[in-house]
Parts: C-alpha cells; sequence; structure tokens
C-alpha cells in the first residue's frame, strides 16, 4: 500500500497493463488455424522468404514488421495458409501472431498516458486504458496475423508525443510524433489522419497574424515534421523492393516494365523493353494500390457494413468457426465489440455535442481535438466505394471512448466516481459474457445464440 501512495501513477500503469496482458495474451495460439485475412498475411510474410513479388492494397511496414520479427525469432514458413480455417502445420504461426498481440498489449498503456497528457484526473486515465483493455473488437483485431494493431499503437504514440512537444516544446518530440505518424500511415493509408491532427493543430495555432500565409517558423517546423514520414514511407518501399526480386503471384498487377525488374519474369529477354527504376516502381506501385482500394466492390463481402452503420455497432464480422463435428459445442470467432463500451461512447459523443450547442458543456482545446479526430477518422469513408467492415470505425472508436471518459471526468466528484465504477463493472461483465466470440472457445449453442442481440449480427 505504501507503494501506492507514493506512486499512484505508477501503479495505475501497471494495472492497466497487467489486465491488457491478461485480455490479449488469453488462449494466446487459439484456433491452430488460419482465421480470416491470415490467409493473405500469411502469404505476404512468406513471400518475403522465399523473394517472391507479391501485391498487396496496403503499404508493406506492417508485413515487414512481422518478418523481420518472424526471422529474428527463427521462424520457418511451413503452412500454406490456403484458406480461413486450414490447419497449421506446427506452431510456427504463433511467432507471427505475437507481434500484432503485443501491439494490442501497449496500445491500453499508451491512451492511459495519453490521458493523463489530455488533462484527465489519474481516475479516468486508469478507466480509459482499462476500457480498451476490455474491448472485444480491439482484443479479436490484435490477435491474429492482422496489422491493424500496429496502426492504432504507432498512430495513439504519435499524438501522445505532439502533446508533449505542445507542453515542454522539445522539437525532438515533434519529429518523432511525425515518424510515428508515418509508420501509421505506413501500415495503412488510413493511418494519415494521425499525420493530419497536428499539422491542422500546428497551423491553427501559429498561423501568421493579420496574413493569408503562416509565419517562417511555422514553415520550418512543419518541414521538420513531414521530411521523417515522407522518408520513412519511401524507404519502406525501397526494403520491400529488395526483398521481393523474383517473380510472383503479385506480377500481373504491374506493367511489363515493373515485371522485368523480377528474375524468372516472363519479360526479362525482351531486349527492347525499358527496366523501371526503384522510384518509378515506388510510384507505379502506390498508384496501382489506390486504384485497387477504389476498384474494390461494395457489395462484395457478406459481412461489410457502410461507414454509417459502425456507430451502431449493426454488423460484425465471421473471422473462424470451428471444424470440428463431433463436438456438439459451437467455437467461433466474430469480430464485435463490447456493446457496454461501444454505446456509452457513441451516447458520449452524441451527449457531447448537445452539451455544446447549449452550452452545458464548455468547449476546451482537449475536446476540440478530440471531435476533431473522431470525425476525420470516421468521415472520410463516406466517399468510399470499396466494401469495409467494422475493424474500419476502430481508431474513431477509441477516440469515442476518450470523449466518454472525459466528459465523465468533468462531472461532480461523488457522480464521476459512480459512473466510473459502474461502467467498468458492466463493461468487464459485458467483456466476459462476450468473450466466446472474441477467444473462439466452445460453448453450448443455446448461451452462444444469447449473444446476437441483434439480427444483421448474424
Amino acid at each position: 500500500m505504501e507503494f501506492v501512495k507514493k506512486r499512484p501513477k505508477v501503479f495505475a500503469a501497471l494495472a492497466v497493463l497487467i489486465v491488457s496482458l491478461v485480455t490479449h495474451f488469453a488462449f494466446f495460439g487459439t484456433p491452430k488455424e488460419a482465421v480470416f485475412d491470415e490467409v493473405y498475411f500469411g502469404k505476404f510474410v512468406s513471400s518475403y522468404y522465399n523473394n517472391q513479388y507479391y501485391f498487396d492494397i496496403h503499404p508493406p511496414l506492417g508485413k515487414l514488421l512481422i518478418t523481420g520479427f518472424a526471422k529474428a525469432a527463427g521462424y520457418v514458413p511451413t503452412s500454406e495458409f490456403e484458406k480461413i480455417g486450414a490447419q497449421y502445420a506446427d506452431n510456427g504461426y504463433m511467432i507471427l501472431r505475437f507481434l500484432p498481440s503485443l501491439a494490442g498489449t501497449l496500445l491500453p498503456l499508451v491512451l492511459f498516458f495519453l490521458a493523463i497528457e489530455l488533462g484527465f484526473s489519474l481516475r479516468a486515465a486508469t478507466a480509459t486504458g482499462l476500457l480498451v483493455s476490455l474491448e472485444n473488437a480491439l482484443i479479436v483485431q490484435s490477435r491474429f496475423i492482422l496489422l491493424d494493431s500496429f496502426l492504432l499503437l504507432f498512430g495513439f504514440l504519435s499524438l501522445l508525443l505532439y502533446l508533449l512537444y505542445r507542453r515542454n516544446k522539445n522539437i525532438l518530440f515533434f519529429v518523432a510524433s511525425g515518424l510515428l505518424g508515418g509508420a501509421a500511415a505506413s501500415i495503412k493509408w488510413t493511418g494519415l489522419t494521425f499525420l493530419m491532427i497536428p499539422l491542422v493543430y500546428e497551423l491553427i495555432a501559429h498561423w501568421g497574424k493579420r496574413k493569408w500565409w503562416p509565419q517562417g517558423k511555422t514553415i520550418l517546423r512543419i518541414f521538420l515534421y513531414m521530411i521523417p514520414p515522407i522518408l520513412l514511407y519511401v524507404s519502406v518501399f525501397m526494403v520491400h523492393f529488395s526483398l521481393l526480386t523474383k517473380s510472383g503471384p503479385g506480377d500481373d498487377y504491374m506493367s511489363q516494365e515493373f515485371q522485368r525488374t523480377l528474375e524468372g519474369n516472363k519479360y526479362g529477354s525482351v531486349a527492347d523493353l525499358k527496366t523501371a527504376s526503384q522510384f518509378e516502381k515506388f510510384i507505379e506501385l502506390n498508384r496501382v494500390m489506390y486504384q485497387s482500394n477504389t476498384g474494390i466492390g461494395g457489395d462484395s463481402h457478406p459481412y461489410g457494413s457502410k461507414w454509417y452503420s459502425w456507430p451502431l455497432m449493426q454488423r460484425g464480422v465471421y473471422y473462424w468457426e470451428g471444424t470440428d463435428k463431433s463436438d456438439p459445442r459451437v467455437e467461433n470467432i466474430y469480430l464485435l465489440g463490447n456493446p457496454v463500451i461501444w454505446y456509452a461512447a457513441l451516447a458520449a459523443v452524441v451527449l457531447g455535442v448537445i452539451g455544446l450547442l447549449t452550452k452545458r458543456v464548455k468547449i476546451t482545446g482537449q475536446l476540440e481535438i478530440l471531435y476533431f479526430a473522431y470525425i476525420i477518422n470516421l468521415l472520410p469513408f463516406i466517399q468510399i466505394k470499396r466494401v469495409m467492415f467494422l475493424y474500419h470505425y476502430l481508431t474513431a472508436l477509441v477516440f469515442s471512448i476518450l470523449i466518454l471518459m472525459y466528459l465523465i471526468d468533468k462531472l461532480p466528484r461523488q457522480k464521476r466516481n459512480t459512473y466510473f465504477n459502474v461502467l467498468l463493472g458492466l463493461a468487464c461483465a459485458s467483456y466476459l459474457f462476450f468473450s466466446p466470440l472474441t477467444y473462439g472457445y466452445p460453448v453450448s449453442l443455446d448461451y452462444y445464440n444469447m449473444h446476437f442481440w441483434l439480427p444483421s449480427w448474424r
């Protein structure tokens, strides 16, 4: 107890980390079968091992991180990643799942410190970390060979560093913020929003007085902010090209000039065909990625959903179905959020807007940042025509949780503590209730069916 009194922040951070470790690594490795998009990302990792060119609609950093860790851990590809539910040949797949799980585990701790930096009370910051640790959809998305946990970790670390810069004015924090924002964008392009938040606020805060152009110091500051992520983004592709030197399954997406750079390609012997340079390959691949992203059909997946349905969690996603027909129990993994957290956060977003309009809630810099971040992580999806899923909302969801905690923290002390206690208790109970769908452990059919509160969840 003496330690708790002397170092309450350290104790709270440890509590968040321990809970997060338990929720993210419980049943680690289950199931020993390919789950959802592991069939793609597992193949991409194997491509780096055999140097065969592949194509993906996302930048390479996430796959490179998993591959680099796998090589360091002695992983040797043995599985084909043929289809969802395909049995893994050995336990090597657990190495590939480890790094995304670790990123998911660290996210609540980052959000704890981010909440502290936003001016939350220690109780509110702790509750923020615990709620994110208990959010079932975030847990599911980080337990497998998927990329979103990297995006979230790098993105919110970027925002944390930016707030540290705002407080102590150390330019190194600002540069590091840009670098981590670039890392998020190098996982998926949706991570660009984490670069945009500091950029917009710096321009607003330091715009030249009575001028239509920012001050010279502001231009230099923005330059220092943007160069590291640009260099990182380009460098990631250069590493990608240096590893994928042979003809592979991704050839047909690329031009003949691009394919000619790959060993064993059919255009390698065409003498009068130009060979693309590394820079030309970089430009072409990003163009093809963009075309492929925008060209995916909007109704081509049974578990696809529209952006406006995500805050209400109207449609989850089946990730895996158990194949042991001799067991009458049900084993399924389903991407579905913790309803208590999900709907409480949505209510906070809506009530906060009403409070701002009626002047019952005071506008502050923290609330401005949180609402701005929530909006720019949701509204851009209006223009996207490709098939989208519930996990595209996860970044906005985290910001909605921060809004929820901020608004509760502004209540009178007694009411605030009651809200925190009730919310955490209900969130913990809801996490446990929905855990069979999160971890895929077997339950009776009747108990399984109790989890589908909405017809659209099936």
